[in-house]
C-alpha cells in the first residue's frame, strides 16, 4: 500500500538563495531529515510494520546512536533486499517517478540484535541549515545514479539488488 505522509511541502521548494529542497551527498552516511519530515516518516513506518510482518509484533528497542527508532531483529524476516520492512518511496515533482528504499537501504544493523531506521532526525530548520533533505551515502549503496549536467536531470535505478548486483561487484 502506497500511503503519503503529511510533511510541510514549504520545507522541499528550493530558494535561489541555494536554501531548502533536497540533496544527495556522500559526506553523510545516512539520510537527514528535518524533525518534522523525520517524525512523520517514522510514525508512517511503525504503522506501516503491522501490514509488512502480518501484523505480527516487532518489538522497539532502546535508541542507538545517531539512530532514534530501533527494533529487535529476531522479530523481522530478511528477503533478498534485505530486512522485511515497509518502503520507503522518494517520490519526486512529477508524480510518476519515484525512487523505492528497500530494508537494505532503510535499516542498519547496529548489533547482532538490533535493527535501527537509518534515518537521522537532523532537527528543525534554521538559519544555517541549507537542505531539508540530505539523501545519504547508506541510502545510495547499491542504487545506480547518473547524472545528467547538460540536461539537469538525474536518473536512478532503486536498487541493483533486484537483478541481484552490488556495487562491489558491478562491471562498469
Amino acid at each position: 500500500m502506497q500511503k503519503p505522509i503529511p510533511i510541510n511541502a514549504t520545507l522541499l521548494e528550493f530558494h535561489k538563495t541555494g536554501v531548502g529542497g533536497s540533496r544527495i551527498t556522500t559526506v553523510q552516511p545516512y539520510t537527514t531529515l528535518e524533525t518534522s519530515i523525520y517524525k512523520s516518516l517514522a510514525k508512517a513506518f511503525d504503522e506501516q510494520m503491522l501490514v509488512t510482518t502480518g501484523n505480527r509484533t516487532v518489538r522497539k528497542v532502546a535508541a542507538v546512536e545517531p539512530f532514534k527508532d530501533c527494533y529487535l531483529k529476531q522479530d523481522l524476516d530478511m528477503s533478498l533486499l534485505g530486512i522485511s520492512v515497509p518502503d520507503i518511496n522518494l517520490v519526486f515533482e512529477n508524480l510518476d517517478v519515484n525512487w523505492a528504499i528497500f530494508g537494505a537501504n532503510s535499516m542498519v544493523e547496529v548489533s547482532n540484535d538490533v535493527v535501527c531506521l537509518g534515518f537521522v532526525d537532523r532537527g528543525p530548520d534554521t538559519i544555517l541549515t541549507t537542505t531539508s533533505i540530505d539523501i545519504g551515502a547508506h541510502q545510495l549503496e547499491d542504487n545506480l545514479l547518473q547524472f545528467d549536467l547538460a540536461a539537469s536531470r538525474l536518473a536512478f535505478t532503486s536498487t541493483l539488488l533486484l537483478q541481484e548486483v552490488e556495487c562491489s561487484n558491478f562491471k562498469f
